[in-house]
């Protein structure tokens, strides 16, 4: 996501490597600025032709949304600040 001028870091794996079956953890860590705080964070899948689709929404104040065909596949990985966006996939 991009970010304004003074704004924090995004902190991302440029490749994630996942055994088919088991969970994996896709990690995304914000380096906040002073008084900066993470509202939201939205994981997107990237398909054919660069196309996205929605796979969840992480909100500061409404919780967690995971989109019907991850449902009960995504968690997020640490409970606190969403400065730690990381989600873990499920099998």
């Amino acid at each position: 996501c991009p970010a304004g001028a003074g704004a924090g870091v995004v902190e991302v794996e440029r490749s994630v490597t996942a055994v088919l079956g088991q969970d994996v953890v896709l990690p995304c860590r914000y380096r906040a600025q002073e008084r900066e705080q993470v509202e939201q964070v939205t994981w997107l899948k990237r398909g054919p032709g660069g196309r996205s689709a929605e796979v969840a929404v992480l909100h500061r104040q409404h919780g967690q949304h995971v989109q019907e065909p991850y449902a009960g596949r995504v968690l997020r990985r640490a409970d606190g600040a969403l400065e730690d966006g990381a989600i873990v996939l499920r099998n």
